[in-house]
């Protein structure tokens, strides 16, 4: 991958980037406890595999993933960087490839993976989560 080269403000801008508890998250969160769902936090689903989701229902085998729009290259949303473009490019490339390996990865594992835009309507993807978990945990 090409070197990125950044000024200050854009160092300093992507340093305050969060990577959990965004609000996006929190909306979803919150959503799923009103539907009385109980779930853990920031966990790695599979021992061994270096990859947490960001929500996940043990007992059900359920990870969930919310996706920012920029980071995950949103079919909706997706823009492409002009400054640095090759290594964003490759970068963005290389989050997309890790995503769907994690969604493999956990299947084989018998996980489900439900993914989740940032700029979804958190009570719909709530209900398509609870929908997920619930058919998982009547079997």
């Amino acid at each position: 991958m090409p070197t990125l080269d950044t000024d200050e403000a854009t160092r300093l801008r992507m340093s305050r980037q969060r990577s959990r508890d965004t609000d996006p998250e929190r909306a979803l969160r919150s959503s799923l406890h009103r539907r009385g769902l109980r779930y853990r936090l920031h966990r790695r689903p599979v021992p061994g595999l270096r990859r947490q989701a960001d929500i996940v229902f043990g007992p059900a085998r359920v990870a969930v993933f919310v996706d920012g729009c920029f980071w995950h290259c949103c079919p909706e949303h997706t823009t492409s960087p002009k400054s640095n473009a090759a290594w964003w490019s490759a970068k963005l490339a290389a989050n997309v490839a890790r995503d769907r390996d994690t969604d493999e990865q956990l299947a084989v594992a018998g996980w489900a993976v439900v993914r989740v835009w940032e700029h979804e309507d958190p009570v719909a993807a709530a209900a398509r989560v609870a929908q997920v978990v619930r058919s998982r945990i009547s079997h």
